[in-house]
């Protein structure tokens, strides 16, 4: 089982949905970082249950301990663990699902793979898993800000069902996010959403949708072609996420509409000096590599897998066709709104990456290469 992620920003996540606890064990973070846990809370606290209406009711306070890696607040360079015990964790709900495949989960192809599943709800396979990379992503923020300032991350509820939302990034700030309970910073799309989840909650249903993101103040230079091009190592960091079914880099499928003389960003140089593009379609990377702009990339969520009305499916044991419901529980009704700051988080692991590939390709150059 792959639980590691990235080559020299080193993150492994562990632990399951209704266990002890989760979290991650960084590797590669350098000595001399500012790091406490107040730091790591404040993104967990975005990504944590029970918010409101909009999201599952299991009660979990995510409170981060770092337990390694660490004195006085101050990184020493070893491995950095950070750990989120469960508090409600609550696997008789699932007693009653113990001998059933569930449609849209892992259940079928974990039990083929591994021989077994877990009797509590997803295991590894539940979004309680990426507790552990909003952690670790933390620290990822940490590294970058410490050397490019202006650097960020920030993504947003773009889409629930067929409601649109009509956002101008440019003057986007995180705070026009988060006063919306559903991430959606147009106010008129973020009512008409909040309608839809509900609708749907009450109908034991669930809805998907889309998550734009925006990195902007990358520096240039970052990705490693051919086959690790930085749109590359971001579709597989974002096709990871629990539930993420889709990933479009700058306009995405809507440059096969257009014409070549379309599509293209002209470039020109600003009152700086520098080198940019006059549009950006490209989302910000060309040839696998990023080009100073603006990295844009939209990421595709599914409806939830559990929804509450009858289902078809097949039992474990003595194979047999059967239909069934799942008892009401504490589930999203739309996974978006806590997505959010996992599509941030898996961004951030990502460039922390990739900025060490290509700081240690610089420092290798300038020894070997004179």
């Amino acid at each position: 089982m792959a639980n590691t992620f990235g080559r020299l920003f080193k993150v492994t996540t562990f632990g399951e949905s209704h266990g002890v606890a989760l979290g991650c064990v960084i590797d590669g973070c350098p000595a001399g970082l500012y790091l406490d846990e107040e730091i790591i809370q404040a993104l967990l606290d975005r990504r944590k249950p029970g918010q409101n209406l909009f999201t599952t009711e299991r009660a979990e306070s995510d409170k981060c301990e770092i337990i390694s890696g660490t004195e006085n607040s101050v990184t020493l360079g070893t491995p950095i663990t950070i750990i989120i015990r469960n508090q409600d964790k609550k696997p008789r709900d699932y007693s009653q699902l113990e001998n059933i495949f569930r449609p849209g989960h892992a259940d079928y192809t974990t039990k083929i793979k591994y021989g077994l599943t877990s009797k509590s709800g997803g295991g590894r396979a539940s979004a309680r898993e990426t507790v552990g990379r909003v952690a670790a992503s933390a620290v990822a923020k940490a590294y970058l800000q410490s050397i490019f300032p202006a650097i960020n991350v920030m993504a947003w509820v773009q889409r629930i069902s067929n409601i649109n939302a009509h956002v101008n990034h440019s003057d986007l700030i995180i705070e026009n996010i988060e006063k919306s309970e559903i991430r959606c910073p147009d106010s008129n799309a973020s009512e008409l959403m909040k309608r839809a989840i509900l609708s749907a909650k009450e109908q034991g249903d669930s809805l998907g949708g889309v998550i734009r993101c925006v990195a902007s103040s990358v520096p240039t230079g970052i990705g490693e072609p051919v086959f690790d091009k930085l749109e590359a190592e971001l579709a597989k960091a974002m096709l990871s996420i629990p539930a993420s079914k889709s990933f479009e880099i700058g306009n995405g499928l809507d440059a096969t509409y257009l014409m070549g003389s379309e599509n293209n960003d002209p470039f020109y140089i600003n009152n700086e000096g520098k080198i940019l593009t006059k549009s950006n379609r490209s989302g910000g990377i060309q040839g696998g590599i990023s080009n100073g702009m603006p990295i844009e990339f939209s990421v595709g969520f599914k409806p939830i897998s559990t929804i509450y009305k009858e289902q078809e499916t097949v039992t474990k044991q003595n194979p047999t066709e059967i239909k069934f419901s799942i008892p009401q529980g504490r589930h999203d009704p739309c996974v978006l709104p806590r997505a959010v700051p996992i599509v941030e988080a898996m961004c951030w692991l990502v460039l922390a990456d990739q900025f060490m590939l290509q700081n240690f390709r610089e420092i290798y150059d300038k020894h070997h290469f004179k």
